[in-house]
């Protein structure tokens, strides 16, 4: 699903209906509509609503609204921010319309502060507000009356439904937060999510709802010049039943390496995450110090040992080069498909050579995490390297790596700062040049490929700032790539939005299969419990809206 921007939401608006036949009122009437059933259904007891409506084309979608739900038995009021000889093109029919057959809807014009202070009593009194003042193509700052309805929006109550984005939020920024904007608790936008409604928290609560409504554009009237697209949508290719015949065989072998003298957990976290997200066969090579603590964290993972030391029985002082040579990796890489490299290795001065000669000399998918990434550190060139050349069938080969910002920066040898201040262009840098996918962890997880896509993930929550969630999501991502090896960007992608609707399943109950968790409690493993929960959750609800932002309650277990 593509990201677009305002202009490009615009062009797409008059693409279809120039050459798509499909008119402009069309469309305004499908965003109306939409509006109002996702407000019956959410709010279902709200009885009495207030629609904040604009003059421009937004205004239209609000007063649509305002009809459909007045033909619903609502009752509805409008506040109409300027005079109605003021309101022009397709939302004067809409108001029009709104007047014809829907008499008994107030409608209050508001084109001084005396006006705007005469309809306290119908705001204060309102069960639901639906904010349809500006939209996609306004520049904040909001000014003068505008501004002043903010101020009364914000003394209520009642929840505001904003119409495609909250008046003020400037659509196409990628700033979490925008201050002066009406306050949302849920936001219905069309066609396309724009910058905002991926980057943006746009909602006053960590699960509200942000989704998208079809309303008749036409597929090919849509042009993104960005490269963004949504990453929810590729786990769609996690969905599919398995075939009835499937075997162990049909979905891949992972090989985590990991693990350190004393750090156990994160290679036993990632093995178990590569299970539990449908690896057929998973084996931890971790070293023979903690080989017994390993094998303890289920029945069905295959073990390996790694020799420490330099071959004379220590313990503590890296990985043994001797397994570079080619029989040892031979053995260790018998039967495999992806390997997943990182997680607790430590960064011992031989370890960080033998992942450089790891990595080096095997062509296997690879996902790269955590100390595998650090062994690279001012020597980004091999990765390039590695990448640039073709594996054993002669293809290109697939280098995965997944940095949190601290470990970009010192990939790229920058400040965490600099990583932060241009997250996109970084990311979509650093996978063009040195041909890899990269996902760079953060606020929205962005997953860069190497042709200059950009996929943006808003599945997950705070609940996953604690340790071992890199480990785990190690796991689901070389887990997914073994499943899916000739579609590579749907499978890093997909693996992140499962990831993040894990952990949101875990502290909000969806899918019901384990209590909901308090996300100052919630372990990085917890989240595993609710995995199935996310391969089974489905982002599109009954009325065929799109949740990309917030738990679509109705999508849990199917």
């Amino acid at each position: 699903m593509e990201i677009l921007t305002s202009a490009e939401m615009g062009a797409a608006d008059r693409r279809t209906a120039e050459h798509f036949g499909v008119p402009l009122a069309e469309l305004m009437e499908n965003a109306g509509a939409a509006v109002a059933r996702f407000c019956l259904r959410r709010y279902p007891a709200s009885r009495r609503v207030v629609v904040l409506c604009g003059k421009g084309n937004n205004g239209g979608d609000g007063l649509v609204a305002a009809r459909v739900l007045a033909a619903a038995g609502v009752g509805v009021a409008v506040l109409l921010l300027g005079r109605e000889d003021e309101v022009k093109g397709e939302a004067a029919r809409a108001l029009a319309r709104l007047r014809a057959e829907a008499p008994a809807v107030a409608i209050w014009p508001l084109d001084n502060e005396a006006a705007l202070a005469a309809v306290s009593d119908t705001m204060a009194s309102a069960e639901l507000l639906i904010d349809a003042v500006v939209g996609t193509g306004f520049r904040p700052p909001l000014r003068g009356l505008a501004a002043a309805l903010r101020e009364l929006a914000a003394k209520s109550d009642a929840p505001v439904v904003a119409v495609d984005l909250p008046s003020g939020w400037d659509a196409d920024s990628t700033a979490q937060t925008a201050p002066d904007a009406f306050r949302a608790d849920a936001v219905v936008t069309f066609t396309r999510p724009k910058m905002a409604h991926v980057f943006g928290h746009l909602t006053s609560a960590t699960f509200g709802p942000v989704v998208v409504a079809e309303i008749g554009s036409s597929a090919e009237a849509i042009v993104s010049a960005s490269g963004l697209s949504w990453a929810g949508a590729s786990k769609a290719i996690a969905e599919q039943p398995r075939e009835v015949n499937a075997n162990k065989g049909k979905y891949g072998h992972v090989l985590v390496v990991g693990g350190s003298y004393g750090t156990a957990g994160a290679p036993s976290m990632a093995s178990l995450a590569a299970l539990r997200a449908g690896a057929g066969l998973v084996t931890a090579a971790v070293p023979k110090s903690i080989l017994e603590l390993v094998a303890g964290v289920a029945p069905e993972l295959m073990l390996n040992p790694l020799a420490e030391g330099t071959g004379n029985g220590e313990q503590g002082t890296g990985l043994s080069l001797a397994q570079l040579e080619e029989e040892a990796l031979a053995n260790l890489l018998k039967g495999i498909s992806v390997v997943g490299i990182g997680p607790g290795l430590g960064q011992a001065k031989t370890t960080q050579e033998f992942v450089r000669g790891f990595v080096e000399r095997v062509s296997l998918p690879m996902v790269l995490d955590a100390d595998a990434l650090n062994a690279f550190a001012g020597r980004t060139e091999l990765l390039k390297r590695a990448a640039t050349t073709n594996d054993a069938k002669g293809k290109p080969r697939t280098l995965v790596l997944t940095p949190h910002p601290g470990e970009m920066a010192r990939l790229a040898g920058i400040t965490v700062k600099a990583v932060e201040a241009d997250r996109v262009g970084l990311a979509r840098r650093f996978a063009v040049e040195h041909k890899v996918t990269l996902v760079l962890k953060g606020w929205r997880t962005l997953i860069a490929h190497p042709d200059g896509r950009v996929a943006v993930n808003t599945s997950g929550n705070p609940a996953m700032a604690k340790g071992g969630s890199g480990d785990i999501l190690t796991g689901i991502v070389a887990a997914m790539l073994a499943q899916f090896p000739d579609d590579v960007a749907r499978a890093v992608e997909a693996a992140v939005a499962l990831h993040g609707l894990a952990a949101d399943c875990c502290v909000t109950g969806n899918g019901g299969a384990v209590r909901a968790m308090d996300e100052h409690t919630v372990l990085a493993t917890d989240t595993l419990a609710h995995l199935s929960d996310a391969f089974r959750y489905r982002t599109k609800d009954a009325d065929g809206l799109t949740w990309i932002c917030g738990m679509n309650n109705e999508g849990g277990g199917r």
